[in-house]
């Protein structure tokens, strides 16, 4: 029998990008997945448990993406998915017509297939980059990353070393 031979196909159901954590030890500021959406807790309450049932924990969050506002609730004791979320910076190198950005990492490789945010919660933001970078000024953008999607998030001048 060869090697060949038990090798697994590999699906992608999205469970690699969350963990289950239980709904109980969940906090505000946390990370959460409700209805589908990766979310930033803004409000947890608990309730205590009813004469047949469990206590709940009922969660509110905005989805870090689109900032829409999901809840939901658990019984404390259930586990619920968390995605895993990272928080990464770049160095901004242009900005194209079309709103996409040439960013770099830190090894020096470029990055060219994220766009500034198009959403109205965003325009502050679009707008202090555009700015700073027609400045002239280096800048370090902020990209948050999960469920497979990034967006920026931040900016801020870079301080040199």
């Amino acid at each position: 029998m060869s090697d060949d031979e038990n090798q697994f196909e590999q699906g992608n159901a999205g469970s690699s990008h969350t963990y289950t954590e239980s709904a109980g030890s969940l906090k505000k500021g946390g990370y959460v997945m409700l209805k589908g959406h990766p979310c930033k807790i803004t409000d947890v309450s608990t309730s205590k448990a009813g004469k047949h049932g469990h206590a709940k924990a009922s969660i509110v969050g905005k989805d870090i993406f689109t900032n829409k506002t999901y809840e939901d609730s658990a019984p404390t004791s259930h586990n619920i998915d968390v995605p895993f979320v990272t928080k990464k910076e770049y160095t901004l190198m242009d900005i194209q017509g079309d709103g996409f950005v040439i960013l770099m990492n830190e090894d020096g490789s470029t990055k060219e297939d994220l766009k500034l945010p198009e959403t109205e919660d965003d325009f502050n933001l679009v707008k202090e980059i555009r700015e700073m970078f027609d400045a002239g000024k280096d800048l370090l953008i902020s990209v948050l990353s999960a469920m497979g999607e990034e967006k920026i998030v931040g900016s801020r001048e870079a301080q040199d070393k």
